[in-house]
């Protein structure tokens, strides 16, 4: 049984040393370029979602308001 343990150990280190190394590498920021980039160029990516979200607003209200009118016929 510890003979078992110590096959499996030395097979599974390597590959899970080198897996926590490229994520560690990974988390790496580079700092100059993250401190000049900016959310600039995509104004119009937000004005997009503005409208998007206003417009599933108005219908989810338009959809409550015809569902209101459906249950006053019904209650009659």
């Amino acid at each position: 049984m510890n003979k078992l343990k110590t096959v499996m150990s030395a097979f599974l280190t390597p590959p899970l040393l080198a897996l926590s190394a490229s994520a560690a590498a990974a988390q790496e920021m580079p700092g100059a370029a993250m401190a000049e980039q900016s959310l600039r160029p995509y104004w119009h990516v937000f004005i997009a979602y503005a409208i998007a979200i206003l417009l599933v607003l108005g219908w989810v209200l338009s959809i409550g308001k015809r569902l209101k009118d459906v249950e006053e016929r019904l209650g009659q």
